[in-house]
């Protein structure tokens, strides 16, 4: 697919972001192995402004563009991971927070797992919509007015909006995959039980799929 007929998928990048949360999701959406329409989606990281910034994992990312830069209408989903402000410092991170208001209310999917729940959950995101988190009690904390749409699921989608706990990365990617239509529902099922339950009767579905 040529350049100019890419769709966006942002991704948010601050200090201590989770890597292992989003790894998943980012390189198979960039990778285009066993998409039904390859190289369909670009990721864009977005900062909060345009200095580099170090993961969990010591990695430095240089974002592409900085937060007042990005728009709803040239994206497709905005990806936030968790990282430690956002229990540690909130205030910083609440422009992110914003924006997946902005975003929803645009009817743009956003997709949040770990700490970045929370930071929604402050924003009120999560007051009107079905969610999960790492625990009921971690969300509580945020004083929220949510608590009845809490939902104990790995991954829960509701109203554009994907949320995700810190022990669910596959199931996150899943739910980000289906939301993008990155596959056909034969071969995403396929990628998540070879991934989460080492089917290797997967493989061969998606390379019949690929």
């Amino acid at each position: 697919m040529s350049a100019e007929n890419r769709k966006t998928v942002h991704l948010a990048v601050y200090d201590d972001l989770a890597d292992w949360e989003i790894g998943h999701a980012v390189a198979t959406i960039r990778g285009g192995e066993w998409q039904h329409d390859p190289g369909r989606y670009d990721v864009v990281t977005v900062g909060l402004s345009g200095a580099p910034v170090t993961t969990m994992g010591g990695i430095t990312v240089l974002p592409d563009l900085a937060l007042p830069q990005l728009v709803p209408s040239a994206s497709s989903m905005l990806i936030l991971p968790g990282a430690s402000g956002w229990d540690a410092d909130p205030e910083a991170l609440a422009p992110f927070a914003s924006a997946a208001g902005i975003f929803l209310d645009a009817g743009v999917p956003v997709a949040a797992i770990c700490g970045a729940t929370a930071g929604l959950a402050r924003e009120g995101l999560l007051d009107y919509r079905d969610h999960t988190s790492a625990a009921p009690e971690y969300l509580l904390g945020t004083g929220y007015a949510g608590t009845g749409r809490y939902r104990s699921e790995l991954t829960v989608s509701d109203g554009g909006l994907i949320t995700a706990g810190p022990t669910a990365p596959l199931e996150f990617a899943r739910a980000i995959f289906a939301a993008l239509h990155l596959f056909t529902p034969r071969v995403l099922d396929a990628w998540y039980r070879l991934h989460a339950r080492h089917d290797p009767d997967a493989y061969h579905v998606l390379l019949e799929g690929s």
